[in-house]
């Protein structure tokens, strides 16, 4: 495994120019207008995400945090200038308690995003108005109001379904009384048309999911859904999961899905050997497991060598395991590879986990190789860090970090690493059903080196982005792009500006530069 890994790490030297100057972050919690705290008793011992997304069409991603037991709120991006301080307005505390995390998609293709909204009780579905204003459409979309513990969640459009497919990861049963070990609910997946969905399709067993993804993970065509589940409380029983979407039926071993048991957090996903199938890191308590992707649904461990596992908090003297949350990948210098950015805080105070945990920024290495830089750059803080975000906040081509903290405020870093590399950002669209062309395919080359991103509504732990995606070209001078659209559709390679966002508009099987 680790040969093939190097190898393919190799590819992707295409990208890179000289040696980049090490990672350096600013503290830009100052910029926010209120300090948001994720708190609560012990239902918000999970949870605590945060959505990024562009809500009034400013170019600025906004910001809509979770509070648990506090109101969840919505920051307003109002950033002066490229590069300036990230800076945000109040947006207004929503009268929602009792949120988990959120994630933006576009339930109704109208080309503004809305919010799925989760909670430890009925979760809510805002349709977006415009100008980051949001109504309450829960019941006007069919969406049944349950009181149930919603942790994980994830979307796709299936086929030609003119309305999406949602599926909700729900935590602990608390009408159990045996609960809560052992008592784990079932998830619930909704079909629809014409603007309603269906009566909800039970996912069951459901092993307390945590955090959830729909991706075309073999690069066949076919969606299919990956749960990662909390054993602390499915205890014996349980495993991770994954399942085909139409029709509904849950991997075994005897289709080639191997049993793995982990304490699942959060999901991250992308590819970072340059084969186009994209890689998975699960967070944990202890390790966290990184597999490599190695085609027609094997997916190998990574090996502690490659510098991933994350075990222990590599600054203080507390030596207990790590308790890894959301985990995103994400290039922090602008060289080609894609870093690892792990948010991780101890569920409470539980004593076997360490305490002072600092959140990981994992740097990836020509040789393919993790290299941990946050004490270098700066972002060692040690709460209970939860949900988090990678996006460019200040519009100045650099990845900025957000963290969600249990019982502390929200964290904002912008990157401010000198000496990187160029980039590029795209956003793809298209018209009529799923305007945000989800389940696209969208690959970069330069050269022989070919960067490959899958636009996705899920994973992390509880915490959505719906934007352009980021690419760092290294030393590049110019760039091609290609779209493999949702339905399977190529568009020929075409060269897009550097340095800029592009909204890449769908006209046929190609795509046009601007809306």
């Amino acid at each position: 495994m680790k040969v093939t890994f190097l190898c393919h790490g190799a590819a992707l030297l295409g990208f890179a120019g000289a040696a980049l100057a090490e990672p350096l972050f600013v503290d830009r919690a100052t910029g926010l207008p209120v300090a948001q705290v994720y708190d609560g008793a012990w239902e918000h011992f999970v949870g605590g995400g945060v959505a990024i997304l562009d809500c009034n069409d400013d170019g600025l991603p906004d910001l809509f945090a979770a509070g648990g037991a506090n109101p969840a709120r919505l920051f307003v991006n109002v950033t002066t200038a490229p590069g300036a301080p990230i800076t945000f307005a109040d947006g207004g505390a929503a009268p929602l308690l009792n949120v988990t995390g959120a994630y933006p998609l576009d339930v109704d293709s109208d080309g503004i995003l809305d919010l799925m909204v989760l909670r430890a009780g009925p979760n809510v579905l805002l349709r977006g108005e415009g100008a980051c204003r949001f109504h309450d459409a829960t019941e006007e979309v069919g969406l049944p109001s349950e009181d149930r513990w919603s942790t994980s969640f994830t979307a796709t459009w299936e086929g030609s379904r003119n309305w999406p497919t949602l599926v909700v990861g729900n935590y602990v049963d608390r009408s159990n009384p045996n609960g809560p070990f052992e008592a784990c609910d079932d998830n619930a997946l909704y079909r629809g048309t014409k603007g309603r969905f269906d009566a909800p399709i039970a996912i069951s067993p459901g092993f307390c999911a945590l955090s959830m993804l729909i991706s075309d993970w073999k690069r066949t065509g076919a969606r299919e859904l990956r749960i990662s589940n909390d054993r602390q409380y499915y205890v014996r029983a349980g495993r991770e999961q994954m399942w085909r979407l139409d029709p509904l039926q849950e991997y075994t071993e005897a289709d080639g899905w191997p049993t793995l048991r982990l304490w699942g957090m959060g999901i991250g996903s992308r590819d970072i050997t340059g084969d186009g199938l994209p890689e998975v890191m699960l967070t944990s308590m202890g390790d966290q497991l990184l597999q490599f992707n190695r085609g027609n649904g094997v997916m190998a461990d990574a090996t502690y060598d490659i510098g991933s596992t994350a075990t222990t908090p590599y600054i203080g003297d507390d030596g207990r395991p790590s308790t890894g949350w959301h985990a995103e990948f994400g290039d922090i210098d602008n060289d080609g590879l894609a870093d690892l950015f792990i948010a991780k805080g101890n569920v409470d105070q539980m004593p076997s986990n360490a305490i002072h945990d600092p959140n990981n920024l994992l740097m990836q290495q020509p040789d393919g190789r993790f290299v941990e830089r946050g004490h270098e750059a700066g972002i060692d803080t040690t709460e209970r860090s939860r949900g988090a975000g990678l996006a460019d906040l200040n519009a100045d081509g650099l990845l900025d970090i957000v963290v969600m903290n249990r019982r502390a405020p929200m964290e904002i870093w912008q990157n401010a690493t000198p000496m990187t590399g160029t980039w590029l950002e795209v956003e793809p669209r298209q018209k009529g059903t799923n305007t945000r062309a989800i389940g696209s395919w969208v690959e970069v080359r330069v050269g022989a080196a070919v960067q490959s991103q899958e636009l996705t509504i899920g994973g992390g732990h509880v915490s959505g982005h719906a934007g352009a995606l980021h690419f760092g070209l290294g030393a590049a001078e110019s760039a091609e792009v290609r779209i493999i659209w949702p339905d399977g559709t190529a568009s020929e390679w075409q060269e897009v500006p550097l340095g800029q966002v592009s909204i890449l508009q769908r006209d046929g099987a190609t795509f046009r530069i601007g809306g």
